[in-house]
């Protein structure tokens, strides 16, 4: 059975030691899915919310939370990011994807700083809209693709 790479010999917690791995290009791609009724959708694409314009703050919310993606998760390594690509996308009147792409020129991959992205933006637009619509659900969050490092290509089945 595999060791994972943030855990020692003794089962504990530790940061992954990268200091012997190559600089590469790194990219990591993720979705967010939010489920809402269909007046929320109306509200946010007449931009009749009263917080502000919906998708800019949820942008910028995650761009923030890709360049302090180590400051959330514990071993996270921080990272000088190259860029983070935000998008926004109607699936269905009552459902709403979440793209983020994040890329580095570094010796470990931004997985996390993908999926953080696109996790605090959902939040982000929940939190815009909550008053409005309370039964709003984010239904998933995952990895759609990753390019770079040791492991090569990985895209999402």
């Amino acid at each position: 059975m595999a060791r994972l790479s943030h855990t020692n010999r003794e089962g504990e917690a530790q940061m992954v030691d990268i200091s012997t791995k190559d600089n590469t290009l790194r990219i990591a791609k993720a979705r967010a899915i939010l489920s809402m009724r269909s007046e929320t959708h109306d509200t946010i694409t007449e931009g009749e919310v009263k917080k502000g314009d919906v998708f800019a703050v949820a942008r910028v919310a995650a761009i923030q939370a890709a360049k302090r993606t180590s400051d959330l998760i514990p071993l996270c390594h921080p990272l000088p990011l190259n860029y983070v690509k935000v998008a926004f996308e109607w699936l269905a009147s009552d459902q709403l994807a979440i793209d983020t792409e994040v890329s580095v020129d570094g010796k470990t991959g931004v997985e996390m700083e993908a999926l953080c992205s696109a996790s605090v933006a959902a939040l982000t637009i929940y939190d815009m809209c909550k008053a409005i619509d309370r039964g709003m659900e984010i239904v998933s969050v995952k990895l759609i693709e990753k390019r770079g490092g040791k492991s090569g290509h990985w895209i999402a089945q």
